[in-house]
């Protein structure tokens, strides 16, 4: 079967994709194929719920480009289409006296950035977050929540109505790039496309290496477990309480966020994963784990982080000590007020020297623009990201 184009990738991204694409060639011939039986099966599925406004991000990367305004765009899309979202403000909490410093860089950030902030005392907290207990924090008003699933059954509700086709179940198995067209081979037959966008997550290393594109990175999973509050313990947390972020680290740290749905998920941590898919403890996935073990890149991270990711794992396994860290934000918690709840998988690109790509990352072929690296906020900034995606498929057929 001939398409004009091809999308790898029933995430947020990859449908996203396909609605720009649509709306810049409706007469076009669109298909989006993946292996998955669900769409949002992955990180599209498995996330806090946040649409950001981009605080955290260095001030010039795709980042904070992507946030800005596609912070905006998220939520213009739930309030034109219905999609339950609420805007409830973030409240970044310095909990010890060297966290201060980096607050007012954090603010200082912001302010670059665009964003509308403010400072906060002690009292200003507690009239916004009763139960944390901080030195000081920023306010940033414009954050939401919302279920990225249900957005992503919007965009494909959305393609749908606009004949664009979304095939489940099809294992990409290889991908040939012609003179003239591209062929991508999966376990339900071949497909062949003018173009092929792959926007493939966890995958997304491999299908560019198919395509034989080359690689300076790997994608390496990191597990990030989430509790849950007691829902009689739901009046701790109002709206979203973040950590100022340790620059030393190379992940924010665990955060409290109330989602639409009302559940206060705690989280995530990370950890590494054995298995690009494994949402179970002690998931093994034994191709992955050579795959890890044989880069160097990731020994190399590894001599950085090791203390890290071993006080990662005593937290994930000693219930105590996670408690006492969550108790430096909100005392009144009790171990008894926490459970676990769910587990997603971030797909990090990590490069030759051990360092985590902290960005987006690209790679082209001659007929293919592969998304390897698509950290937060890829989710909120998604129909941004799409623009950006199509505006560069767009200059290799132009």
């Amino acid at each position: 079967m001939t398409y004009d184009f091809i999308i790898i990738g029933t995430g947020i991204v990859g449908l996203a994709t396909g609605l720009e694409l649509n709306k810049r060639y409706p007469d076009k011939k669109i298909l989006i194929l993946d292996k998955a039986s669900s769409l949002a099966a992955d990180q599209s599925g498995h996330n806090s719920g946040v649409i950001h406004s981009g605080i955290y991000y260095p001030p010039g990367s795709l980042k904070a480009q992507f946030a800005a305004k596609g912070c905006q765009k998220m939520v213009e899309f739930c309030e034109e289409y219905q999609v339950p979202y609420r805007r409830c403000g973030k409240v970044i909490a310095a909990v010890k006296e060297k966290e201060l410093p980096i607050l007012n860089n954090l603010y200082e950030r912001g302010l670059q950035n665009g964003l509308q902030l403010k400072k906060l005392g002690q009292e200003e907290i507690k009239e916004i977050e009763p139960y944390l207990t901080a030195l000081a924090g920023i306010y940033v008003p414009n954050t939401s929540v919302v279920d990225f699933i249900e957005v992503c059954k919007k965009y494909a509700e959305l393609l749908k109505k606009r004949n664009v086709e979304i095939k489940l179940g099809h294992k990409v198995l290889n991908i040939i790039e012609e003179k003239e067209h591209i062929n991508v081979e999966t376990d339900q037959g071949l497909f062949v496309a003018q173009w092929l966008i792959a926007c493939a997550g966890l995958q997304s290393d491999r299908l560019a290496k198919l395509a034989g594109c080359p690689l300076t990175i790997k994608i390496v999973p990191f597990r990030g477990e989430f509790q849950k509050l007691n829902s009689n313990k739901n009046y701790l947390v109002k709206g979203l309480i973040y950590p100022v972020p340790d620059p030393k680290l190379p992940f924010l740290g665990v955060h409290f966020s109330r989602g639409v749905n009302e559940v206060i998920k705690i989280g995530p941590n990370a950890l590494l994963g054995l298995a690009r898919e494994g949402y179970r403890r002690g998931s093994f996935n034994f191709k992955d784990s050579i795959e890890i073990i044989n880069y160097n890149g990731f020994w190399k991270f590894i001599l950085k982080y090791w203390q890290t990711g071993l006080n990662e794992w005593f937290l994930s396994r000693i219930k105590s000590l996670y408690l006492k860290q969550l108790q430096a934000y909100i005392p009144d918690i009790r171990e008894r007020d926490i459970k676990y709840y769910t587990a997603g998988i971030r797909a990090q690109a990590l490069d030759n020297s051990g360092n985590l790509v902290n960005d987006f990352y690209f790679v082209e072929g001659r007929r293919s623009l592969h998304v390897c690296n698509a950290p937060s906020p890829a989710a909120t900034a998604s129909l941004l990201i799409a623009e950006y995606i199509v505006n560069r498929i767009e200059k290799l057929f132009k």
